[in-house]
């Protein structure tokens, strides 16, 4: 049952994305464009994933999933050099090619050959950001 509503959402998600444009990568770098034909739709996009997910926050104090589990811990709020930095790498590969996780794994199915080549690249970034942020941190321990 789990394995099915997963599946459903991840749908719904997906098609989320499609109808608000956001598999579009001209769509979204239209976004980044401030001073050329800038694009709002994605801010209201975002606003209408942010504030859910913050009343979602909210609504889960105390709660367990009717599926089973727990809910994951809300994030941390600390701002260090580790999230300064991811976010910026994010941001760069955003605004670059106008893809991030969710609509890339989109994008496999219509995006032809730069798609797959995209995900391939995010895939490999997942795989190889633990052993760059453990050599990272041990440069940084004091000796």
């Amino acid at each position: 049952m789990r394995k099915l509503v997963s599946f459903l959402v991840g749908g719904l998600f997906g098609t989320g994305l499609l109808v608000s444009g956001m598999t579009d990568t001209a769509k979204v770098q239209g976004f980044l464009d401030f001073f050329g034909h800038w694009d709002v739709t994605l801010a209201f996009v975002m606003g209408g994933a942010i504030v859910p997910m913050a009343l979602a926050w909210r609504w889960t104090i105390g709660r367990r999933p009717v599926l089973g589990g727990q809910f994951p811990a809300q994030p941390g709020t600390r701002l260090d050099k580790r999230l300064v930095a991811g976010s910026v790498l994010f941001g760069m590969g955003w605004a670059l090619v106008g893809l991030c996780p969710g609509p890339a794994m989109a994008s496999l199915f219509w995006g032809g050959f730069g798609g797959i080549v995209f995900v391939a690249a995010m895939i490999a970034g997942m795989l190889v950001a633990p052993a760059i942020a453990k050599r990272l941190d041990a440069a940084a321990a004091p000796r």
